[in-house]
């Protein structure tokens, strides 16, 4: 208690006031970005996993519609086909 009492009296009451508020705006900046960062790690995380979901989705419908076409007995399409040969299936099973 003495070392505020001698801060204020050193440099002024208005000064410590000043640094006082200044502390106190730090702590809600602080909190309120902490509370931001940890929401955009949580969407990151949802953008992430749908990203997997439409990968897999893709990947599956290709091999649905090669499927049907061997069935009916058409050309399937292999300009699809080319474009999804060689990419990673997004799936963890």
């Amino acid at each position: 208690m003495n070392e505020w009492l001698s801060l204020i009296t050193d440099v002024g009451f208005p000064i410590v006031a000043a640094l006082v508020g200044g502390y106190f705006v730090f702590l809600t900046l602080n909190f309120i970005l902490t509370g931001v960062l940890d929401s955009i790690k949580q969407q990151r995380m949802f953008a992430i996993a749908l990203d997997n979901r439409v990968k897999t989705m893709n990947n599956e419908i290709v091999r649905i519609d090669v499927k049907m076409c061997q069935a009916f007995g058409i050309q399937p399409d292999m300009d699809r086909i080319a474009r999804a040969d060689g990419q990673k299936d997004a799936r963890k099973d």
